[in-house]
């Protein structure tokens, strides 16, 4: 007798969205405000002046690459490369774990510089002060999105 395997069920959370259903799934569906946020963070903080390169350098390191990996994960999904294979559960599990960890040093960073900032122009109305606490909320929220996809993403995985 052969052994058919069952075709994944998308509105499971243990399979991988494909094509426009990339848009329906709840974890997948973070990847639209990861992008959003990760843009805006990345405009924000390239925006402003840079008197720290280090801290600010990695905070535009982390922003723009993972707004660049998550684009072409969101692409490989809606082109249907993975075919339901698990070791993208994996793939996606891992990834969505490490992006969260790098976004969250880089919002400690992107916070740290703000406050160090602030506290040099006491008493004064800058406006890169305020690109910069932008900066800082929107990369919290993509840390935000990006924990709660890699929550999901880990689930997803050990259900798999």
């Amino acid at each position: 007798m052969a052994a058919t395997t069952p075709a994944p069920v998308y509105g499971d959370v243990t399979a991988l969205p494909s094509g426009g259903k990339l848009l329906a799934t709840f974890p997948d569906l973070l990847m639209i405000p990861e992008l959003i946020f990760g843009g805006l963070v990345w405009i924000l903080v390239a925006s402003s002046k840079v008197p720290l390169p280090l801290w600010q350098g990695w905070v535009m390191f982390v922003s723009v690459s993972l707004f660049l990996f998550t684009f072409i994960l969101m692409i490989l999904y809606c082109a249907r490369v993975h075919g339901g294979k698990s070791v993208w559960s994996s793939i996606d599990a891992f990834y969505h774990f490490v992006a969260a960890l790098f976004y969250l040093s880089a919002s400690v960073l992107e916070a740290a510089f703000t406050a160090s900032y602030g506290i040099s122009i006491l008493g004064r109305s800058d406006a890169i002060y305020k690109l910069n606490i932008a900066a800082t909320v929107f990369v919290y929220l993509a840390t935000l999105s990006y924990v709660i996809h890699a929550v999901f993403s880990l689930l997803r995985w050990k259900k798999s």
